[in-house]
């Protein structure tokens, strides 16, 4: 008799970082630390220059290779989740979106990755544009950065616990999504704070800064990543933001260092 039961499967949408820090990597480490099946669907490969600052090098994948992984992933498993990291060019958003449209997932995590420095800016404001005219309508979960919350809420200062909480409710009323508007230690004072509305609750999680002054590669990746491996196990969306920020807190203390301007969040098994 088979007795065997799968876990929850959750395919991430984004691009590789070649560090290991941060972008499809980091998601697939999250997902194999908290107990998900993962997959990916390659959108772009982004290559740091070390010989030019650390800048970025950005290469799209083509959109049919792209809807080819997309339909090989949802043939062979049910979408118990899915998460969008960087889509990077107008047309991949386009190709995503209507794959999203199609098959309608009942977890749509989305990082909305918002800028690729490797773009010209005229590129990357088509790129915005595209993310905010056909994916964000289609997510159920949101985690913007600081200048994410910006661009999305159409505030012009995001300076302390007050403003993000009203960029959070901005948010959401624009995209119907649950919203995590990471503050984190941008924000005065000892904690890194985010503040969670879903349009009936509003919570504000803080958690004692830690890792003050470096700069971690792959926090924001991991926090989406681990947000949607918690939906997919079955937890409500506050539940899946307090255990991502405790993942991601804890990824942080135990980073990675390298010889990189950045060091790189480490996803463990708490």
């Amino acid at each position: 008799m088979n007795t065997m039961t799968n876990p929850p499967f959750v395919l991430t949408i984004a691009g590789n970082e070649a560090t290991g820090g941060a972008g499809a990597q980091a998601d697939l480490k999250t997902f194999q630390a908290l107990g998900v099946f993962g997959s990916l669907a390659l959108t772009c490969i982004v290559s740091f220059d070390p010989k030019n600052d650390w800048g970025h090098r950005f290469m799209p994948v083509p959109a049919q290779t792209i809807h080819d992984q997309l339909e090989a992933a949802h043939a062979a498993y049910d979408l118990d989740a899915v998460k969008i990291g960087m889509l990077g060019t107008p047309e991949t958003i386009e190709t995503v979106a209507k794959f999203l449209k199609e098959n309608k997932p009942k977890n749509l995590v989305l990082d909305p990755v918002l800028i690729c420095k490797g773009q010209e800016p005229g590129a990357a404001l088509d790129t915005d544009n595209a993310l905010k005219e056909h994916i964000l309508p289609l997510a159920t979960f949101i985690t913007p950065n600081h200048f994410e919350s910006l661009s999305l809420s159409g505030m012009e200062k995001i300076e302390n616990v007050d403003d993000l909480v009203q960029a959070a409710k901005l948010i959401h009323e624009k995209s119907g999504a649950a919203v995590l508007a990471k503050g984190s230690i941008r924000l005065d004072g000892d904690n890194a704070i985010d503040v969670f509305y879903d349009g009936e609750i509003l919570e504000i999680l803080e958690t004692p800064k830690v890792g003050e002054g470096a700069v971690v590669a792959g926090a924001g990746c991991s926090l989406a990543a681990a947000i949607a491996a918690e939906l997919a196990k079955g937890a409500a969306p506050l539940e899946a933001a307090k255990k991502a920020k405790e993942f991601v807190t804890a990824g942080i203390e135990q980073r990675v260092q390298s010889k990189a301007p950045f060091d790189a969040l480490r996803q463990i098994n708490q």
